[in-house]
């Protein structure tokens, strides 16, 4: 999977799944504060994340994870 693909499926659901407004979804925008994705958003996204990629987030591994571009790099590692 590339990385627009991926960009595309992770912006789709943010959109759907989240409600957050497609014009907020940038790649520098930070999950909490930008995107206002909070811990309880995690758990669903854990459930998104393994149904549309097949693998299940590691909470440990997010911990660097800030912005929608590190979101996208991380998808992007655990498919390669």
């Amino acid at each position: 999977m590339t990385r627009k693909e991926i960009e595309q499926k992770v912006n789709d659901f943010l959109v759907d799944e989240f409600e957050i407004e497609a014009d907020k979804i940038q790649g520098g925008a930070r999950l909490k504060e930008d995107l206002g994705i909070d811990s309880l958003d995690l758990v669903d996204l854990v459930v998104v994340v393994k149904k549309i990629f097949g693998f299940k987030i590691n909470l440990e591994e997010m911990k660097d994870v800030r912005t929608l571009d590190d979101f996208y790099a991380y998808i992007e590692r655990k498919t390669a």
